[in-house]
């Protein structure tokens, strides 16, 4: 292998940008799907939860089949960036024609619309991510080059993320009234199309500035990993296992919250510009989330070990989603009451990102010495593999809870372009959103909390543990 000149500024920060890009579109597809078929453009909304759960299931599947095309691809520009071309340019134009359905179709014109292009959607998505974080090795150092540009491109997609969250709904706003929306429906369906197309371009013109700036330096062999591979690594270690079963149950918690949010804003909170206190919040939340990674988690891990920081994030998590029940029963005149539990819920997203890696990280030594094989790669396959289950779970059920309540814009007039939802949803409806919204997180959470309470058995101590008696069985072989 050739010598690798070390990078340059430019070279991260291209790179770094392609992230951005990258989790906009992300965040894009998954927070709003839901929302823009069934609420706007008036899909039934357990139709809409089936495709997004079968969708997202498939697409987990499918990452490891991307990742051995990958593998085998060798071309004079390197076996990534084809891919990243490619798997960019087309995931924009499905992202567009996505958020650009025509209205003139039917009912099932328009589910049979929504499931062929959400699939092509993860399928595009899926052929430029996976080249995207697999060509690291071709182009670093390893060591602290090579983890401190990993670290970059994840804060560059916490990013890219956060900017989608905060500043979508204002935007859909914005653009649907300049192009001439006349109404609440037309102002959305107008701003939709024209916001996915503006970052369908930035996803594009990033990816393109990131190919040109970044060179494959030398060829590396992909690890692959199979859906089988992936079992029989879970199988074979609880502890694995363990952590699995309650990130798809934490995940799933905040999942369904995030699927529902927006609804709740518009349906329940209320008012003709519930979209500035859905913004409000949701900048609230994205801050929140990234300083609890920054700044509480390392403040709690100077006094606490990663099992009893779990235990404390997931007491905060289920305090959050009390306090929120309880007060749903008042007035809620004020959006900055819904702080106080928002703070809770994202700073424990913040800490489990962190958390998540961490002890999936502590079962590859467990699992090395209990079956004397290193699943390294598997184990962390299993990390996006179950975070895309949680989510399909969570919409889907999400979408039950829709539907039960009939949760739509047909609910109301569309002849005014200012309109209050809330004062057309029943008290009934707004109870069964609230519901969802808390009792069943606040299930899953006690699950999860009890599950990892009786099954995880890594401490730190046992972490150092079986981490010396795995560099001395390397040092005996």
């Amino acid at each position: 292998m050739e010598q690798k000149q070390k990078l340059t500024g430019w070279a991260k920060f291209s790179y770094a940008l392609g992230a951005v890009g990258k989790d906009m579109v992300y965040m894009l597809s998954a927070s709003y799907v839901l929302y823009y078929f069934q609420d706007i453009m008036g899909v039934s909304a357990i139709a809409m939860g089936t495709i997004l759960l079968v969708a997202r299931v498939f697409d987990a599947f499918n990452d490891p089949i991307m990742g051995v095309i990958v593998a085998k691809t060798k071309t004079r520009w390197g076996k990534f960036r084809p891919w990243l071309l490619i798997g960019t340019l087309t995931n924009a134009v499905v992202l567009y024609l996505m958020f650009a359905a025509p209205p003139t179709l039917d009912a099932a014109g328009l589910t049979a619309y929504a499931a062929v292009t959400y699939i092509l959607w993860g399928v595009t998505y899926t052929m430029m991510d996976i080249p995207y974080w697999s060509m690291i090795p071709a182009f670093t150092e390893g060591g602290k080059e090579r983890e401190g540009l990993t670290t970059l491109a994840r804060s560059a997609a916490g990013v890219g993320s956060a900017l989608i969250t905060v500043i979508t709904v204002l935007s859909v706003q914005a653009l649907g009234n300049a192009f001439g929306g006349a109404n609440a429906r037309e102002i959305e369906i107008l701003g939709f199309r024209y916001f996915s197309l503006i970052v369908a371009v930035l996803f594009v013109v990033f990816t393109l500035i990131m190919c040109f700036s970044v060179k494959e330096k030398s060829t590396v062999e992909m690890q692959t990993v199979s859906v089988g591979q992936m079992f029989k690594a879970l199988v074979q270690n609880d502890q694995a296992m363990t952590i699995v079963l309650s990130i798809v149950c934490t995940n799933g918690a905040l999942y369904i919250t995030s699927n529902l949010v927006l609804y709740f804003f518009k349906y329940d909170f209320g008012g003709t510009a519930w979209y500035n206190d859905y913004t409000l919040f949701s900048t609230f939340g994205g801050g929140i989330q990234i300083l609890s990674m920054m700044i509480l988690y390392p403040l709690l891990r100077r006094w606490f070990d990663n099992r009893r920081i779990f235990f404390i994030s997931m007491g905060m998590c289920a305090a959050g989603y009390a306090v929120l029940l309880a007060l749903t029963f008042t007035s809620m005149t004020s959006v900055w009451l819904l702080f106080i539990p928002g703070f809770f819920i994202f700073a424990t997203n913040g800490i489990n990102a962190i958390l998540t890696t961490v002890f999936l990280a502590n079962t590859v030594d467990y699992g090395e010495l209990k079956n004397n094989r290193r699943d390294e790669s598997v184990i962390f396959s299993m990390q996006t593999f179950v975070v895309k289950l949680a989510s399909g779970v969570a919409a889907f059920i999400a979408s039950i809870c829709l539907q039960v309540n009939q949760l739509s814009n047909a609910a109301v007039s569309e002849a005014d372009k200012a309109v209050d939802f809330s004062a057309a949803v029943s008290a009934s409806a707004k109870l069964g959103l609230r519901m969802t919204m808390t009792i069943v997180p606040i299930a899953l959470i006690a699950f999860s909390f009890f599950w990892f309470k009786n099954k995880y058995i890594l401490t730190d101590e046992k972490v150092e543990e079986i981490a010396a008696k795995v560099k001395l069985l390397h040092k005996e072989n």
